[in-house]
């Protein structure tokens, strides 16, 4: 009688322990925020994401520098996509608010209008952004 009940307490344990597991999403819906400052830096990350095996859907915004994913997290982490975009030369802000930068060779692989670390340069795009006044005659 005791070997019934050890084994079922067993048992019961270990379904508790199973059910108690982090499953991962299909369709999980991530974002964090990557730096750059232009459409070439936009086609240039969401390309990087969309390489990344598992990522099905990234749109990453000029004006807020957010990259939204839906990945498979059976797939893929967001520690994979986050590398990827740093191979291509952008920086990447953590969940944690840690700053993680892209290596100097990468960084130095951008177009020369993209040098986001530049301050110049982004003042050149703010300028850009802005509308143009129509001249009346």
């Amino acid at each position: 009688m005791k070997k019934i009940i050890f084994i079922f307490s067993l048992l019961m344990i270990g379904f508790s322990i199973q059910s108690q597991e982090v499953k991962k999403k299909k369709n999980a819906k991530v974002s964090f925020e990557v730096d750059g400052i232009c459409g070439m830096c936009k086609k240039r990350i969401e390309t990087a994401a969309l390489k990344s095996k598992g990522v099905k859907y990234a749109i990453w915004s000029v004006k807020t520098h957010q990259l939204n994913l839906i990945m498979d997290e059976r797939k893929t982490d967001v520690a994979a996509i986050q590398s990827n975009i740093l191979k291509v030369g952008h920086d990447v802000v953590g969940f944690d608010a840690q700053k993680i930068e892209a290596t100097t060779e990468a960084y130095n692989t951008v177009h020369p209008c993209c040098k986001y670390r530049d301050e110049e340069i982004i003042l050149d795009h703010e300028g850009g952004l802005k509308k143009q006044k129509k001249k009346t005659k």
